[in-house]
């Protein structure tokens, strides 16, 4: 027992001891792409490694073991991976563009690197290239490097040039860090220079230089900002700099602002904005955003927006880093990533991929979790997990050990003795994987938990689980032997040893024990008790042991080894001796168990299809015994040649044929009850090999890759040996060939040659053998192939030019070689071009090609390239030529002359190949021969300008210039010639005066300086001012203006108001500027304040007084002196609406508001003004009064609910004054004798309350008061109310007017009490009835009776009633629902403009029922859609758009808002700024100077109308000529023609443009001869004489018949400004008119709306009859007029005419404003998108009240305009009537026509019509809203005459439909409603086309024609022929019969008589021709339906009145269209009339 103990303690610190195992680790991971020169090569060195070494290995990415290629790639010794330099010919996708990765392995594991991209870049040609640029003076210019995509990745800007001087960044110039150049503050001199920029190749070295590209500098002309530079979506490293270029040109210079995420960038100092764009240094994943460069000027703005995504580097930690655990353990690892996101992770295991099965799963969302169950040995090793996002990897790994985790005891208890109550703790230490479990026995029994036992266990970190038996109050009986156990998944380790406790002795009852036979048992004595002697065993009375198997221990264990059943089975005998004569005994029975044991058994060797039979015999074991056979750990079954036969203790396999599917393990298992046990065998089946593939003689390519086949099988597998023999002779000695990654043996015996190379030529041998029967061979040939490759070739090389040249290339490879040249991508054939030649010629096993030069060109510096191609492959060699000749000659140019010298530029263009050396100068006087030059030479090349001085004025010179290379000097450039200057004025102007003109500007007025000061001729003057306030810094502002006589103006403006301006005045001739002029002072005039006051505070004193505070506005913004200040404020009420607003004026800084609403929310804004009026406001401070306390409730209702009980319900007061916090409810009985009434409270939430406890028929006084913080308020009415024994039903919700904005959820309550339950009915009025509320998805009814309305719409707007009815009685409530609309359109009309601006007024439309919150303006120039927003506040009634360009056509459009949204947009007007294109002054000499050679141009002539002038563009040619010269300029001084020929004439045109437009001016000139005479003016030949005839016979009608059209349109343009005037004239009566007869939309609404509104638009032209000369007299039966092209001959353009429809709906009241039409009626549609096109209308698209169709079609040959009436049954007799109108439009698209266009709303009437128009709709007031329905609508395709029919069928589905732009026909029908009572009734419009007398309905105006007249025609009443307007309408109106309301008319119906229509549609109408003449024979009439059906009393009282008739125009009678008819209006009413609808037909 103490040998175990030791042993254990001995092996503890062992266990414990930390095992120090091998590693593995990465030197580098961080290499995942290797890009390399081909001519270089490159050495990558393994990034893993291992401790101690690993061995290292390189594979392909496709898990391939790569092999050494000799001089193209090998694998060092140390793992380090070379590939050589390389041809072209050698290169292999494989090798050379292929992913590697590198393995680590040692027996931690293997480990694998991330995959290396692998690539070679070729030497191949290129070029870059650098495009001119244009910039303006002031501006920033871009260069950009345009470098080719297929060699942008490696090629990078490394410098710039300038004129052949690299450009240092600094001052104007940056160079940005992906290369592009950066020219800031751009100078005329920067166009005088050439710009290169140097590329070099990042790998080959190679570096290129750009083309020379040249800057265009204008002057600066005013223009919006236009992008240079940008940037797009970027991914940048975290830690990195990026640089967001933005960069725009545009004048005044625009201004850059930076957002990140729509917000301005952050302060931070990593954040730089430079000239280059935006840098951003050490990013950060937080930079990541969306960004925008804004760049502004005042003309307009751009932006660029781009994404920056920051990505942080993928990093990946697995855990735990190194893992040992035990075998059947369960293992975690878990990859922790951080780093970009959208990664994809994969698992390895020793670099294999990880396959999931039933041990390994992978789990988590991104795969981050590998677990393991029930571990195997196999799975130990290395595992890693790799994460990959796009070109990121990243990796870590682990190291798992898996060990046999069988438990083992480290550290236990010994024995020891204790006394009975003495507390002992035993400890147990066990390790094991996973960590074991410990349990505890005593005596072989498990120690029971209680209060005297308690055990504790826990692991350590090493694994090593501790536990600890501890017994606190020990007893005999827990004595004896303890026994500590250790189980895991593995298995189980035990330690013992006795626990004595002093005690009389005795032995525990022992159990029987059952043995197995052959195995060792234990039998422990049960002991208990302290002290005894001994502890004996006996068997059969003999003491043991007595033989060599029996051991007894001192501690009473008995152990039998070996046992056996015959002689150990029996009883056992223990005896104890306690005292010296006293022992105590126990015996315990063993019963053996004897296992089955098999004898041995052998399978005999075996061949196919023999016979084999194998018995299993048990020779001794307990019965009964079980036999099973299994086949490699499968159970075999009887069946396929395999029997099975088993008896009592034997079992025989029988196989009846063998094949090789019986190879494997058989094992035989016997099993009984004392054990199992089995024996294993292996059937080996063997097979001779055999060949299935033989090897057959091949051709391998070299550099490719092979496969040699061989394909044998037998059993064993056959082992296979390849074997090669050199040469290709008879094979003399084969020699193993050794495997190396180069060659391998496939798995089915092929070998595999991955590189053929020239040494594997020869005989292979494929040899197969194993062991059975004799070895298999068979030999092949393998044949190498070599494909062809250039071997030799020149890079490059130089020639001369002139000179011949030869290039050579060498081949080899495979006969035939064909060698072909090219130059860059062109074949060269010397047949075609015979400056080349190609020879070729062998020399040995290579091919010589030379090509030849003859001569060499300047074309030929290019790369040329040499193709060598065979059978088995191409190659190419490059080579780079350079031609070399001299220079070609410099650039000379100009810079800058002055009176006595002047300054030269040159730009050297091509140097010829070679490098420039100097340059020469020459120059002499004009006159003179080039012998007496003077020169200037060996100028050094860097320099690239030069000064000439000791000239003289006013003398012409040429120069000319030469440059030199080491080839030679080029060509004279080409000569200049130059006049100097003359010298600046030396005197000031004189008689300077000042005038303040207004707050901002000034008057300057001057003469001229002296003439003798003069010095030339002024050409402009300079005027320079500054302020002289305290504090300005003194610096004059200049202005310069062209001179334009002896006495000048000039007026400075955008000054400070209020402010003293110093001006001096300086002249200024070509050569410069003279002096000043004395200052003078003067001082702008007053404005209104710019800024408004400061620290405006707001204090709420108490409920309704406030006090506003606030501090004067800085001085230098009051511009004048300050009057006052001015306080506005207003209320915000909690529904949104806006108060009054109101104002207080005062001069001191504080106000105290009183009166102001309880807790009302305010806006208060604080102003200052001066003399000139109120400056700006100061922002909206909000404010807020105290609480108060309440008013009384706004209603109050008490109905009785039983005998019992009564229910009060109120209203909340309507002016809470506060927050509710409740209500208290009054009950009192006067007549109960009790003076205090009864209270009760509710939250402020409930509106009612029910009282119970009353007594019956005793009347109660009930009132309500609500109470807020301040108190209880006042109460409301008192009601009384008594209890009843019937509860009628009654509501207790409230009545009254709710208002809401559209698309709003609306809840109307209707809570009602009564017993039985009242039923609730919700009804809607509806024209002269109450419709039932239906319940939809749009309208629900709630159990509670409250009626929910979802997205509220205008249509919903009405009286709703809630009637609750039940057996005793009903109640109804009605609610007046209110749906609050976007605003009308505004009406928009220009007061004022200018130069700069445009002063836009505009009257408000319909506010749709909630105040205005502002106004949007929006306008564009003319010819853009670019629209910019201007925000207005809503009380401005006028706008001055400013900063605007001179003489420019502008349009705009404006917007209100509300509550509920924007409203629609005005109408688009345009008009134009002040400015005119430039002219010409005749006044001014156009030649200052004209020689021979040059002429000098005065450009001050050109007058700039106004707007400055932007350019100057000239053309001249010598007469006779075609070609035309051209030359642009943006000066206005001085500019010279050059190099012209001596003695020739020549023409000139010129055009100056400005802002406005483009003037021209066109003349001739002559220069001189050589000598200085003038030439004579060119005699016309005579041909040419008759050309001039010719051209003017021609010309002469032309011009006559354009002066004719101007003439035309001259008159016609008078003629519609006169009748623009006169409709406007007339718009303003009806204003008038409509505002003294409409109630104000503010007034309160009681009862349903009252009518509709007149709505009277003005039109561009007149109506459509309105535009016609003369007039036409109707036919008998002419019901339309047809309306032809001929007939618009003023101002009609026939390809663009539009007619229109306009539809009134009243469905909104409204005072006045434009007509509004239903396109959005139905809410939640999207409103119909308006294209702005110009002089067109569109659809109108609003809420209500109108919708007018237009309707543009081609030319046709006639128009027509109709509407059509029909009568309809109808159960009641009131007739109404609803107004029509229509609209025409023509396309205006000149400026002169624009002129007139102030208003641009569509016409609704005419001036002739506006009477009636308004008559009519005054006798319509008492009308409700009408009903409109889509009833039919035709849409054709102008190619087509076949229409389709679709049918709607109400007004919701009208945008269905289709647009009024598309050709075809759309009828609509408008049903209004009957007034509600017989009294309005009286005052109903009576509608003419219903009168009876037909002779009247010819003479109707063309507008209120009925296809009802026509229906039935009758012939004995034809109309005469009468003019409309002289009908008599008076009369008319009394023979109107009511009963012709009864007839009901059939759309469908043809009336006789009539000819079919014309088209395909069915619509009831007709439109008939005109009569060819006044006497041609009319048709029959289609007289009305009515007037057929009156009786005849009625007919007869209707006699007709006519009138002579008169020539005037139709429709033009200003008398009544409509009567009071109230005597027609009762008999209507009394005989049940029908009512009417109207159709309205578009054609």
């Amino acid at each position: 027992m103490w040998l175990v103990t030791f042993f254990l303690l001995y092996s503890l610190p062992k266990a414990l001891a930390e095992d120090v195992g091998t590693s593995l680790y990465f030197v580098n991971d961080s290499i995942q792409q290797v890009t390399f020169s081909s001519t270089v090569g490159v050495v990558i060195p393994c990034p893993a490694a291992g401790s101690p070494s690993a061995v290292l290995r390189w594979y392909l990415a496709t898990g391939d073991d790569i092999y050494d290629v000799p001089h193209i790639r090998h694998v060092h010794a140390n793992g380090t991976l070379q590939l050589y330099p390389f041809s072209p010919s050698a290169f292999n996708s494989f090798i050379h563009d292929n992913d590697y990765f590198c393995t680590a392995e040692n027996s931690a594991g293997k480990i694998r690197s991330p995959n290396i991209r692998v690539k070679a870049v070729f030497r191949e040609p290129y070029t870059v290239r650098v495009e001119d640029q244009r910039s303006m003076r002031g501006n920033v210019a871009v260069f950009k490097c345009l470098i080719p995509s297929s060699v942008q990745e490696y090629v990078s800007v490394v410098s710039w040039e300038k004129d052949t001087v690299s450009i240092i960044p600094e001052n104007r110039f940056f160079i940005t860090s992906y290369g592009g150049l950066y020219i800031s503050d751009v100078q005329k001199e920067d166009a005088l220079s050439t710009y290169r920029c140097i590329t070099k190749h990042k790998y080959s070295g190679e570096t290129r230089q750009s083309n020379g590209a040249r800057l265009s500098v204008s002057d600066p002309a005013e223009s919006i900002p236009t992008m240079l530079d940008s940037f797009q979506s970027r991914e940048v490293k975290a830690g990195r700099l990026v640089e967001l270029p933005c960069i725009a040109s545009g004048y005044p210079n625009p201004a850059i602002r930076w957002l990140k995420d729509g917000r301005p960038l952050p302060a931070d100092g990593r954040w730089a904005k430079r000239i280059t764009g935006l840098s951003i240094s050490d990013l950060r994943v937080e930079d990541s955003g969306t960004y925008i460069c804004e760049v502004t000027n005042t003309f307009g703005s751009a932006e660029v927006t781009g994404t920056l995504t920051v990505i942080d580097p993928l990093r990946v930690t697995l855990t735990p880093k190194k893992l040992k655990t035990g075998i059947g353990s369960t293992v975690i690892l878990s990859c922790a990533l951080s780093g970009s996101p959208e990664y994809v992770i994969r698992w390895y295991r020793n670099t294999e991929l990880v396959v999931v099965d039933d041990y390994i799963s992978i789990r988590g969302i991104s795969n981050e979790t590998l677990l393991i169950t029930a571990a195997q040995k196999s799975h130990s090793g290395a595992y890693q997990c790799f994460a990959t996002r796009k070109s990121q990897t990243a990796q870590d790994f682990s190291i798992i050990t898996l060990e046999d985790g069988t438990p083992r005891i480290v550290s236990s208890f010994s024995e020891k003795v204790v006394n009975p109550g003495e507390q002992f703790s035993l400890m147990c230490a066990a390790k094991g994987a996973p960590p074991p479990t410990v349990t505890w026995a005593l005596d072989d029994e498990p120690i029971p938990r209680d209060n005297g036992h308690r055990t504790n266990q826990y692991t350590m970190s090493d694994g090593t689980t501790v536990s600890h038996m501890n017994v606190t109050s020990p007893q005999i009986k827990d004595g004896g032997v303890y026994r500590c156990t250790a189980r895991n998944s593995v298995g189980s380790a035990e330690y013992q040893a006795r626990i004595n406790v002093r005690g009389p002795p005795s032995i525990r009852a022992m159990k029987n024990i059952t043995a197995v036979a052959g195995r060792d048992t234990f039998i422990n004595c049960r002991v208990i008790g302290y002290p005894y002697y001994s502890i004996k065993w006996y068997k059969d009375s003999l003491l043991l042991p007595d033989n060599h198997r029996q051991v007894v221990f001192e501690n009473g264990t008995l152990k039998l080894m070996d046992v056996q059943k015959g002689m150990d089975e029996g009883e056992y005998l223990c005896s104890v001796l306690i005292q010296p004569q006293l022992s105590i005994s126990q015996s315990v029975h063993v019963t053996v168990k004897v296992p089955p044991l098999i004898q041995p058994f052998e399978f005999p060797p075996a061949s196919i299809g023999q016979l084999l039979y194998i018995p299993c015999v048990v020779s001794s074991g307990d019965m009964p015994i079980h036999i099973t056979w299994r086949k490699d750990g499968h159970v075999i079954l009887s069946g396929s040649g395999v029997t099975i036969e088993s008896k009592e203790f034997m079992s025989s396999l029988q196989i009846s044929s063998v094949s090789l599917k019986h190879n494997g393990n058989y094992t035989c298992i016997a099993s009984n009850a004392a054990a199992t046990v089995s024996r294993e065998r292996q059937l080996i089946v063997r097979v001779p090999p055999r060949f299935v593939v033989q090897p057959n003689n091949q051709d391998g390519i070299y550099g490719k890759a092979g496969v040699l086949n061989c394909s044998v099988d037998g059993y064993p597998p056959p082992k296979v040996m390849w074997k090669h023999a050199k040469g290709s002779g008879n094979p003399q000695q084969y020699h193993p060939i050794p495997l190396t990654g180069r060659i391998q043996i496939l798995p089915n015996s092929s070998l595999l040659i991955r590189h053929v190379l020239e040494e594997d030529i020869g005989y292979y041998l494929c040899q197969a053998s194993n062991g059975v029967g004799t070895d298999i061979s068979k030999s092949m040939f393998l044949t190498v192939k070599i494909p062809a490759m250039i071997t030799s070739h020149p890079n490059t090389t130089i020639a001369i030019k002139g000179q011949s040249k030869e290039l050579n290339c060498t081949a080899r490879g495979e006969r035939p070689i064909i060698i072909r040249w090219e130059k860059g991508d062109t074949v060269i054939d010397p047949d075609r071009n015979m400056r080349y030649a190609i020879t070729t010629k062998d020399n040995g096993d290579e091919v010589i090609s030379t090509l030849k030069l003859k001569p060499a060109d300047r074309g030929d510096s290019v790369f040329f390239s040499c193709h060598a191609i065979n059978s088995y492959g191409e190659d190419r060699g490059l080579i780079q030529l350079t031609v070399q000749e001299p220079p070609d000659p410099p650039e000379l140019e100009i810079r800058e002359v002055k009176a006595r010298s002047m300054n030269l530029r040159w730009t050297q263009r091509f140097d010829g190949n070679s490098i420039i050396t100097g340059f020469d100068i020459e120059y002499k006087n004009k006159s003179d021969p080039w012998d007496f030059k003077q020169s200037t030479r060996n100028i050094s090349p860097t320099i690239n300008q030069a000064n000439i001085v000791d000239l003289h004025p006013a003398s012409v010179y040429s120069i000319r210039m030469y440059s030199f290379n080491k080839i030679g000097r080029s060509e004279p450039s080409k000569e200049l010639t130059i006049s100097t200057e003359e010298a600046a004025p030396d005197g000031p102007p004189m008689d300077v005066t000042l005038q303040p003109m207004t707050s901002q500007s000034i008057q300057v007025t001057w003469k001229a300086p002296k003439k003798e000061l003069q010095n030339g001729v002024i050409r402009g003057y300079q005027i320079g001012y500054r302020e002289n306030s305290p504090g300005s810094n003194g610096q004059y502002s200049i202005v310069e203006m062209k001179a334009t006589g002896d006495s000048e103006v000039y007026t400075l403006d955008n000054l400070k108001k209020f402010a003293q301006y110093g001006v001096v005045v300086q002249a200024f001739n070509r050569a410069g500027t003279g002096p000043s002029s004395s200052e003078i002072n003067a001082t702008t005039l007053e404005d209104v304040p710019s800024q408004p006051p400061e620290n405006v505070r707001a204090i709420s004193i108490t409920s309704d007084v406030a006090v506003i505070s606030w501090s004067e506005p800085p001085r230098s913004t009051l511009n004048g002196v300050l009057k006052g200040y001015r306080v506005i404020f207003w209320s915000l009420y909690m529904d949104g609406e806006w108060g009054e607003m109101q104002n207080i004026t005062t001069t001191r800084e504080r106000v105290e508001l009183r009166g102001m609403e309880k807790f009302t929310n305010y806006s208060v804004q604080v102003l200052a003004y001066t003399q000139a009026g109120d400056g700006v406001r100061s922002s909206v401070l909000y404010i807020q009064t105290k609480e108060d306390i309440p008013g009384p409730p706004a209603g109050i209702k008490a109905v009785p609910s039983s005998a019992s009980s009564v229910v009060v319900s109120w209203l909340p007061p309507a002016k809470p004054n506060g927050i509710i916090r409740k209500y208290t409810i009054f009950c009192s009985s006067p007549g109960s004798g009790q003076p205090a009434p009864s209270e009760y409270e509710t939250s402020p939430d409930q509106l009612f309350y029910r009282i119970a406890h009353l007594n019956r028929g005793q009347q109660y006084m009930l009132w309500v008061a609500a109470v807020t913080s301040a108190g209880r308020g006042n109460i409301s009415e008192k009601v009384t109310i008594e209890p009843a024994g019937k509860a009628p039903a009654k509501i207790i919700s409230f009545g009254g007017t709710v208002t809401t904005p559209w698309m709003k959820d609306v809840r109307l309550p209707c809570n009602s009490v009564g017993e039985p339950v009242p039923a609730i009915k919700w009804t809607k009025d509806s024209e002269d009835s109450a419709i039932p509320v239906t319940v939809d998805g749009h309208r629900l009814i709630q159990a509670n009776g409250t009626l929910v309305l979802r997205s509220v719409k205008a249509e919903d707007s009405g009286y709703y009633t809630c009637t609750a009815t039940n057996t005793w009685g009903f109640d109804t409530i009605i609610i007046n629902l209110l749906v609050q609309v976007p605003p009308d359109q505004p009406r928009l009309t220009v007061s004022k403009t200018s130069a700069s601006s445009i002063t836009l007024a505009w009257i408000p439309g319909d506010n749709g029922g909630s105040s205005i919150r502002g106004f949007v303006l929006q306008y564009s120039v003319d010819n853009s859609e670019e629209w910019k927003d201007v925000f207005i506040s809503s009380s401005e009634r006028s706008f001055k758009l400013e900063s605007l360009k001179c003489g420019t056509w502008y349009k705009v459009k404006l917007a209100a808002k509300n509550s509920v949204g924007a409203g629609r947009i005005s109408e688009i007007i345009e008009a134009k700024t002040h400015g005119r294109e430039p002219s010409f002054s005749k006044d001014q000499h156009l030649f200052t100077h004209i020689n021979s050679t040059h002429a000098r141009l005065n450009l001050q002539g050109w007058s700039s109308g106004g707007c400055p002038i932007t350019a100057i563009v000239l053309e001249y040619r010598p007469k006779g000529n075609w070609g035309w010269q051209s030359l642009r300029t943006n000066s206005s001084g001085e500019l010279f023609l050059t190099e012209l020929r001596e003695a020739t004439w020549y023409e000139l045109r010129m055009k100056a443009c400005n802002s406005a437009g483009c003037g021209n001016e066109s003349t001739q000139f002559a220069t001189l001869d050589y000598d200085g005479s003038t030439i004579p003016p060119i005699k016309s030949a005579q041909g040419e004489g008759d050309d001039v005839k010719k051209l003017f016979t021609i010309a002469c009608p032309v011009i006559l018949a354009t002066l004719g059209v101007a003439l035309l349109f001259i008159i016609r343009k008078k003629r519609k400004e006169k009748r623009l005037k006169r409709l406007r004239d007339a718009k303003s009566l009806a204003e008038m008119l409509i505002s003294k007869n409409n109630r104000s939309f503010d007034t309160p609404v009681k009862g349903p709306p009252q009518g509709p509104r007149l709505h009277i638009d003005i039109p561009r032209v007149q109506l459509l009859i309105e535009d016609k000369e003369g007039i036409k007299q109707l036919g008998d039966d002419k019901a339309t007029i047809p309306v032809t092209d001929t007939e618009f001959s003023q101002a009609v353009n026939p390809q663009s005419f539009c007619t229109g429809v306009s539809l009134h709906h009243p469905a909104l009241i409204q005072n006045t404003g434009p007509l509004i039409d239903m396109s959005d009626i139905r809410p939640g549609t999207n409103p119909v998108s308006r294209k702005s096109v110009k002089s067109a209308h569109s659809t109108r698209n609003r809420y209500s009240s109108q919708w007018t169709l237009t309707k543009c079609q081609a030319s046709t040959p006639a128009r027509t305009l109709t509407s059509d009436w029909r009568t309809v049954g109808s159960q009641h007799g009131i007739t109404v009537t609803e107004s029509d109108s229509y609209s025409a439009s023509l396309s205006q698209d000149t400026d002169k026509g624009r002129n007139s266009m102030v208003s641009t709303e569509s016409a609704s009437s005419t001036y002739e019509e506006l009477a009636r128009a308004y008559e009519h709709a005054k006798l319509e007031e008492q009308l409700q809203h009408a009903k409109f329905e889509i009833t039919e609508c035709f849409i054709s395709d102008s190619s087509s005459d076949q229409m389709t029919t679709g049918t709607t069928d109400n007004a919701d589905s009208m945008t269905s439909m289709s647009t009024p732009s598309e050709p075809g026909i759309c009828r609509f029908t408008a049903s209004p409603p009957k007034p509600q009572d017989s009294e309005r009734g009286k005052s109903v419009a009576v509608p003419i086309p219903h009168r009876a007398s037909k002779s009247d309905y010819c003479n109707l105006p063309l507008y209120v024609k009925s296809e009802a007249f026509f229906r039935k025609p009758d012939a004995h009443e034809p109309c005469p022929v009468v003019p409309p307007r002289e009908a008599s309408i008076r009369n008319l109106a009394r023979g109107y019969h009511p009963p012709a309301r009864h007839l009901t008319l059939e759309p469908g119906t043809k009336p006789p008589g009539l000819p079919p229509p014309t088209s395909a549609t069915t619509l009831p109408q007709r439109t008939l021709p005109m009569p060819t003449s006044a006497g041609a024979t009319a048709a029959p009439t289609a007289a009305a339906a009515p007037a057929a059906a009156e009786p005849p009393a009625a007919a007869a009282a209707a006699p007709a009145e006519p009138r002579a008739p008169t020539h005037s125009k139709v429709g033009g009678s200003r008398d009544s269209l409509l009567e009071m008819s109230t005597s027609g209006v009762g008999r209507s009413q009394k005989q049940g009339a029908g009512a009417y609808s109207k159709s309205y037909t578009l054609v």
